[in-house]
């Protein structure tokens, strides 16, 4: 087919950062599966990650998708000084023109043009090389910035003048909100900007699970498509984590991942000392080999009671019987896969969202707890295991997620509303009258 008859190409552009890049790539396989002969779809990462995300993903199944590798901004020979944000930091200052340039050259490869961006929201930039989006959002966005800044003065006051969020307390926001000279921070801003003008922002949400936050959104963007739960991705569990699962008895095992990202050293001593006490069945995918050594020993007296894997297929293993808690951080793509699972979770969040997360889960949703004092200790965690594996406070929390795994349900379901969002999704997208930019907001 030529490039004449090609119909459109949809170029997707990843943050290549925790668990951003997966679940737009898996957005891209659904698009690509649904959409008509002729539209082709790209897929922009940094190398490394492109390493770690592709393995999984199964492309040779699809003659439209294709990947490419963009610049990660690290200068030849770079030494780390340790910070875990330094990677994404030396990253934003190479963005949008690593993405420009990648761009321009399969443009001139293949004689596609783009018909489509869809981005991670984290990679909405201003689009200036693409088109003038103007200034639409900037006065909203500085006063915004100086409430949050007033407020963070007191860490125990609520964000009650945001609708939704009067349970969120100003020690749950992410510090890089308050301090717009790093280079997180104004990726954070130009986010703020890039929404509102794009034609659509797909949220890996359903309808019910946060009703005033959809109403106020949909008051302030042109169209809000929740998509989600999006169904199991393609994969092999290559480990073997199902079957494991299904020799032990419902409820009893306790699913621990923390993305891409793991706990500080003593937090890990803590959390290992406190299920060898408990002697609760683990599954854990753990993916730094420099801690392995660190739990080596423990994961040697207890592989009897536990598994440790590289890669679990997490969403097929929260949908598990067997799996009575996540240990988790508390990511959005975590929190969404243990809800539709019907899975509580004792949650250690680090980062970004994940503060805010920990307090949905906790004390709007009530279908998990926090770490006591926000950090693993052998003492709070098996506090933590008690109460959602074992009381009454874990039975609420199981029957409050049942109805929020209910309502997710419903919006997967033939009509449902996260089906028909994703029809019109595949309609935008797949267009080839016009040019469009999507944002998506996958974790």
């Amino acid at each position: 087919m030529s490039a004449q008859q090609k119909k459109g190409h949809v170029v997707a552009f990843a943050f290549p950062f925790g668990s951003h890049p997966t679940p737009l790539l898996h957005l891209v396989q659904r698009l690509a599966a649904a959409a008509p002969p002729g539209v082709n779809f790209s897929y922009f990462n940094t190398a490394e990650s492109n390493q770690k995300v592709l393995p999984n993903a199964d492309l040779k199944s699809y003659d439209n998708i294709k990947a490419y590798d963009v610049e990660d901004g690290l200068p030849e020979g770079y030494v780390f000084s340790g910070n875990p944000l330094e990677r994404i930091e030396l990253f934003v200052k190479s963005t949008p023109d690593n993405f420009r340039r990648r761009l321009e050259e399969v443009v001139e490869e293949t004689g596609l043009k783009a018909s489509c961006l869809l981005t991670d929201a984290f990679c909405g930039f201003r689009w200036t090389w693409r088109r003038n989006w103007g200034f639409l959002g900037w006065r909203s966005g500085r006063r915004g910035l100086r409430r949050f800044r007033f407020i963070s003065q007191n860490q125990d006051q609520t964000l009650d003048f945001l609708p939704g969020l009067s349970a969120i307390h100003a020690s749950d926001l992410p510090h890089e909100l308050l301090h717009l000279d790093q280079p997180f921070s104004r990726l954070l801003y130009d986010m703020s900007l890039a929404l509102p003008r794009a034609t659509a922002v797909v949220l890996n949400s359903f309808a019910g699970i946060d009703p005033d936050v959809e109403t106020d959104l949909k008051s302030k963007l042109k169209k809000i498509l929740n998509v989600g739960p999006s169904p199991p991705p393609p994969g092999i569990d290559q480990d073997g984590c199902l079957s494991w699962l299904s020799s032990h008895a419902a409820a009893s095992v306790a699913y621990i991942s923390f993305g891409t990202m793991l706990t500080p050293p003593p937090e890990l001593l803590a959390l290992v000392e406190a299920l060898e006490e408990k002697q609760i069945p683990y599954l854990w995918s753990f993916r730094d080999d420099s801690k392995r050594q660190l739990l080596q020993r423990f994961f040697e007296k207890t592989e009897s009671v536990g598994k440790v894997v590289e890669w679990a297929p997490q969403t097929r293993i929260l949908a598990h019987p067997s799996v009575g808690v996540f240990v988790t951080h508390c990511g959005w793509n975590s929190v969404v896969e243990s809800i539709t699972g019907g899975v509580p979770m004792i949650c250690r969040p680090f980062f970004g969202d994940q503060m805010i997360n920990r307090r949905r889960v906790q004390d709007v949703w009530r279908i998990g707890v926090g770490v006591e004092g926000g950090v693993f200790t052998k003492s709070g965690m098996m506090t933590a295991l008690d109460v959602v594996m074992c009381g009454e406070e874990g039975k609420k929390m199981r029957e409050n997620i049942g109805r929020l795994r209910e309502c997710a349900s419903r919006a997967v379901a033939e009509n449902g509303s996260s089906t028909e969002n994703f029809k019109s999704l595949v309609d935008i997208v797949t267009s080839s009258s016009h040019q469009e930019y999507i944002n998506s907001v996958e974790s």
